[in-house]
């Protein structure tokens, strides 16, 4: 399994961004999620998305302003970042595993990052 990242990019707070990350491989086999990582911080889970009816989770500092959702005629998840605040500035990796992504687990594919830079 591949993972490619893209749609970072620098905006202003309250700005959005929609990042995307396209697959390759059995995209339907896979949970797919977002984690980030701020300078000088861990990388920290941010969204999960699973199979077939797709339940959503998400870290509680984006509750209410992301949306992770996948499309699968084009093996690619998104995850659409709205009223971006500048503590959300990080670089975001695209993660895929078999059976679960949390803020406790450790995924098995991970893409490259896209940064994302908030500007107050």
């Amino acid at each position: 399994v591949q993972l490619q990242a893209f749609g970072g990019g620098s905006v202003q707070a309250g700005g959005s961004l929609r990042l995307s990350c396209a697959v390759s491989g059995s995209f339907e086999s896979y949970v797919m999620g977002w984690f980030r990582q701020a300078p000088g911080k861990e990388r920290e889970f941010v969204a999960a998305i699973g199979w077939g009816r797709a339940s959503t989770y998400y870290v509680d500092s984006v509750k209410g302003r992301c949306t992770i959702s996948r499309d699968s005629a084009k093996n690619t998840v998104y995850l659409q970042m709205n009223s971006l605040k500048p503590e959300d500035t990080a670089v975001y990796y695209c993660a895929a595993d078999a059976t679960r992504l949390s803020a406790t687990t450790t995924p098995m594919y991970w893409g490259q990052g896209t940064q994302v830079t908030v500007s107050s």
